[in-house]
């Protein structure tokens, strides 16, 4: 069996539930647990990972996503285990992070452990806040990323090379993604690159869903124009 991977979802207040339960459920479908309870799946169960997710807050009091119920953390930030993969849902870009969230992130993303951060819609506009992100080529929401152009509010983050017209990027460690169902692609070439090829077919039969390509971007055009550096 593949040995185990962990991922470390980060819920941040107002969260948008589907920037968060896209990528997980989208993932998760390529582990050793769902193939098992898949009918006629079974024997691709053991070419899966095993997958442990850890679900990340200040502490253990129930999130609230900008809609749906409450996600209850199974973690904080200061007991969360060694995370592979950590993915964070977009929350209000004009929040500032909570008490300790900073840290944190600047703390996981710079041990070698840490393969991958993945950032949904908004979620790069999070972690842009502790500087992890400069230097960096990262795709958010194009909506967002020009109404704060508008207003003079990404100026603070131009040391991040945001990127106008795809739908989703990586730059080493860092995946990023555009608006809300453009995470779902992001965790659909996440699984390109790291499962079985054979169960990653499978999770798109399951799904029946054919994944985006990061280039063309149908909304591309909402950003023409806009001075983004």
């Amino acid at each position: 069996m593949v040995p185990a991977i962990h991922f470390g979802v980060l819920l941040l207040p107002d969260f948008q539930l589907l920037d968060a339960a896209g990528p997980i459920d989208y993932i998760n479908t390529h582990s050793n647990g769902y193939l098992k309870r898949v009918p006629f799946a079974e024997s691709m169960a053991d070419k899966a990972p095993v997958i442990e997710w850890h679900f990340i807050s200040t502490d253990l009091t129930p999130m609230q996503p900008a809609s749906g119920p409450a996600q209850v953390p199974t973690n904080t930030y200061d007991d969360c285990p060694e995370l592979d993969y950590i993915i964070i849902p977009g929350p209000d870009p004009t929040a500032p992070l909570p008490e300790g969230c900073a840290s944190f992130l600047q703390k996981r993303f710079a041990d070698p452990r840490l393969k991958a951060l993945l950032m949904v819609c908004t979620g790069s506009l999070a972690a842009a806040q502790t500087g992890i992100l400069d230097g960096r080529q990262v795709c958010s929401n194009k909506y967002v990323l020009r109404g704060l152009a508008g207003v003079g509010m990404l100026d603070g983050l131009k040391k991040v090379k945001w990127i106008g017209d795809k739908r989703w990027h990586v730059d080493g460690k860092v995946w990023s993604s555009a608006g809300v169902t453009s995470g779902i692609d992001l965790a659909a070439e996440f699984a390109r690159q790291h499962f079985n090829a054979e169960i990653v077919k499978l999770a798109k039969e399951l799904a029946e869903y054919e994944p985006n390509p990061a280039h063309p971007d149908p909304f591309g055009w909402m950003l023409e124009g806009v001075k983004l550096d």
